[in-house]
């Protein structure tokens, strides 16, 4: 699986599914939670495993306020790429894209305080699929029935964004089939009905966490702060996101959480931030209907 995986004191465990620029890494190091790993892990019968043994992590921008696990991984024995140094005083300055936005650092997972070695865990109680949605219609958060799972996780939706791969100056819309189509030799279905069949027999709760625009599309709109991200997260990992009920996007039908503690309203509902709300229905429509598109050649599922 391409996924981040962590667990909570009381062994609860969570994965985080999302392609490149999504935010796996990011919202895997929670200093409240000890890191299974940040991008590969299988799933078998006796629960999840990590086969990487290390981290590879976006740092443009990088502060030690907002991600403060991997700021402190970057020490003697970690690799950093694309990253410029200052001349004199040969510090790293993780503002600076002269080379490009995809500057990055790897280092083992071990480097993680808090880090489970080996990385073995039980079978996930929350699965998060992440996308960056650079439209500004997708919420923030949702909750997703197996078939709306097993749905978009075959879809694999995101937008390549600035940086993560060579050429890409400004969001593109990309479909990859499982959150990994070059890890897949099988057709995506087969992986699709797996991880059905994994969600339906331990009773994972799913989640769709959109770390794109918000407000607007991109150059209109802005990111969503990764402060009411983690939130949201921390919401549906701890089952607080279910404690004052749902309403379904009209849309993409999503459930989307009626109240969560500390994120206003207008955020969790993307239509309410933008000027004009026909505007909104109008680009999500266009989006769906390219879902629609996409999905043609995996239906019935």
């Amino acid at each position: 699986m391409h996924c981040s995986a962590n667990i909570g004191k009381d062994g609860d465990v969570a994965i985080f599914f999302g392609l490149s620029g999504t935010g796996k890494t990011s919202l895997s190091a929670d200093i409240e939670r000890r890191l299974i790993g940040d991008d590969e892990h299988g799933w078998s019968d006796q629960g999840i495993f990590n086969f990487e043994g290390g981290c590879y992590a976006k740092c443009i921008n990088l502060s030690k306020e907002k991600e403060p696990q991997i700021w402190d991984a970057i020490r003697y024995g970690a690799i950093m790429e694309n990253v410029y140094l200052e001349p004199d005083s040969r510090q790293p300055d993780y503002t600076d894209d002269r080379y490009t936005e995809n500057t990055r650092v790897s280092y083992p997972i071990e480097f993680i305080p808090n880090a489970l070695i080996p990385g073995i865990a039980k079978h996930p109680q929350v699965v998060i699929f992440l996308t960056a949605d650079a439209f500004g219609v997708m919420p923030p958060v949702a909750k997703l029935t197996t078939e709306k799972a097993i749905y978009n996780f075959i879809l694999g939706y995101t937008s390549k964004l600035a940086g993560t791969e060579r050429g890409i100056v400004e969001p593109q819309t990309t479909f990859s089939v499982c959150f990994g189509a070059p890890f897949m030799p099988l057709n995506p279905k087969t992986y699709a009905q797996m991880l059905g069949k994994k969600i339906s027999q331990y009773g994972s709760r799913v989640y769709l966490v959109n770390t794109g625009w918000v407000g607007g599309p991109y150059g209109i709109g802005k990111r969503i702060d990764i402060d009411y991200t983690r939130k949201m997260v921390k919401a549906a990992i701890d089952g607080t996101i279910d404690q004052n009920g749902y309403h379904e996007d009209s849309v993409f039908q999503f459930l989307i959480p009626n109240q969560l503690p500390g994120i206003p309203n207008d955020i969790l509902n993307p239509g309410n931030l933008w000027n004009n709300h026909s505007d909104y229905t109008n680009e999500a429509q266009k989006l769906r209907n390219r879902f629609n598109e996409v999905m043609k050649k995996y239906l019935p599922l």
